[in-house]
C-alpha cells in the first residue's frame, strides 16, 4: 500500500482511478440522512420520487452523490491541511438508489503558496473530479481545491506555478437542465406548503433559518462516504490537533438547513462555488443565511433557483463569536 502523497509528489495530468466504486443502496442513504438530517421530499418518499422522475426508484440524495464523489477523490489529497473551495459543480445526471459510482480524480494545477513564519510550507492542488455510474453515463463535474504539506519542512519544492484561471466560474445554464429534463414536477408541487412562492420571490430576498444544527457523528460520515484523508478521522494529523470536520459535512447541513426553509426545493442540480472560509470541529452547532440570486424558468414548470448560503459556527462550549465558515452558491430545482 503506497502513503498518500505530498505536494510535490503530485504532477499536472496525474490521474487516480483507484477508489473502490460505491453502490448506493438503502443502508448508505439512511445512514447519510441521519448524519446530515436533510427533508428533501424525493429522497425521503419513494411514491413521490416515482411520479415526478418516471421510473421506479427513489431519488439519491444529491449531498450523497458528491460525498461519496468528493470522498473517492481524496486518495490524492489523504495529507490534506485544508480544501479551499470547490467550483463549477454539475450534476448531469440524477443517480437513484441502486446506481453505482466510479470516480477518477485528475491534478489539472498546481501552485505553492507564500511562505510565512512558523509554518510549514505548502502547495494548493486543483483537482478536476468526475464521476460515472454504471453504464459509464456521466453524473458530476467538478474542480476542487486542496492544501497540502511538502514533505521537506525546511526547502521549498521545485515546481512551477500553474495558473488557476482555467477553473470556470460560471456554470453551464443547459447542463444544469439536462439531469432533471424528463421529471414531472406537477405531483410535487401538489404535495409541498409554499409550491411558487419561491420562484415569484425578488433578487436579493433573504431569509434567516430558524434554530442550528450540532455537527455530530463526523468520523462516520468520513467513513461512510471513503474519505481518507488523516486530518478528519486522525487529531494528531492537523497542527492543532483537533479533528477537522470533512467539508463536505457542514455543506450536507446547509443543504438541510436550506430544504428545512425551503420545502419547495426538488433537488439541487449544480454549484456555482464553494468556500470554506474556517475550519469547522465536531460540536460546533452551525446557524445559515439564505438569499435568492435569480430564478429561471423551467419549460415543463418550476425553475431553477440560484441560492447563497452563509453559514456560521459557533463553538461547543459557546463561549466565542460565530465565525463564518461557508459560503456556498448553489442551484435548486423548485416547484
Amino acid at each position: 500500500m503506497t502513503a498518500p502523497p505530498y505536494f510535490e509528489d503530485l504532477a499536472v495530468g496525474q490521474l487516480e482511478r483507484g477508489a473502490p466504486s460505491v453502490t448506493l443502496s438503502d443502508g448508505i442513504a439512511a445512514a447519510h440522512q441521519a448524519i446530515v438530517g436533510d427533508r428533501l421530499a424525493l429522497a425521503l418518499d419513494a411514491m413521490l420520487a416515482r411520479k415526478v422522475l418516471g421510473i421506479d426508484a427513489r431519488l439519491a440524495h444529491p449531498a450523497l452523490v458528491w460525498d461519496v464523489a468528493i470522498g473517492q477523490s481524496t486518495l490524492l489529497t489523504g495529507r490534506v491541511i485544508a480544501n479551499l473551495f470547490y467550483r463549477g459543480l454539475v450534476l448531469a445526471r440524477q443517480p437513484v438508489i441502486g446506481d453505482t459510482l466510479t470516480t477518477s480524480t485528475e491534478v489539472v494545477a498546481l501552485r505553492q503558496t507564500t511562505p510565512r513564519a512558523g509554518r510549514p510550507p505548502t502547495g494548493l492542488a486543483v483537482l478536476r473530479v468526475r464521476t460515472v455510474d454504471q453504464q459509464q453515463r456521466p453524473v458530476l463535474d467538478f474542480w476542487r481545491c486542496a492544501m497540502l504539506p511538502l514533505r521537506d519542512l525546511r526547502a521549498r519544492a521545485a515546481v512551477e506555478q500553474d495558473s488557476f484561471e482555467q477553473i470556470p466560474r460560471q456554470l453551464d445554464a443547459d447542463a444544469l437542465r439536462v439531469g432533471i429534463a424528463a421529471w414531472r414536477l406537477d405531483p410535487f408541487a401538489a404535495r409541498i406548503a409554499g409550491a411558487g412562492e419561491l420562484a415569484a420571490a425578488a433578487p436579493g430576498t433573504r431569509w434567516t433559518v430558524v434554530g442550528g444544527d450540532v455537527v455530530s457523528a463526523a468520523p462516520e460520515l468520513a467513513r461512510l462516504t471513503l474519505n481518507v484523508a488523516a486530518v478528519h478521522h486522525d487529531r494528531q494529523a492537523h497542527t492543532d490537533r483537533r479533528r477537522l470536520v470533512y467539508g463536505g459535512h457542514t455543506i450536507g447541513l446547509a443543504a438541510a438547513q436550506a430544504t428545512r426553509l425551503l420545502p419547495q426545493i426538488a433537488t439541487i442540480v449544480g454549484w456555482h462555488s464553494c468556500e470554506h472560509l474556517a475550519p469547522v470541529h465536531e460540536g460546533d452547532t452551525l446557524h445559515s443565511e439564505l438569499e435568492l440570486e435569480r430564478c429561471e424558468s423551467l419549460d415543463g414548470g418550476g425553475a431553477l433557483a440560484h441560492l447563497r448560503s452563509r453559514v456560521t459556527a459557533i463553538d461547543e462550549d459557546g463561549a466565542g463569536a460565530a465565525t463564518s465558515v461557508l459560503d456556498w452558491r448553489f442551484v435548486a430545482v423548485v416547484a
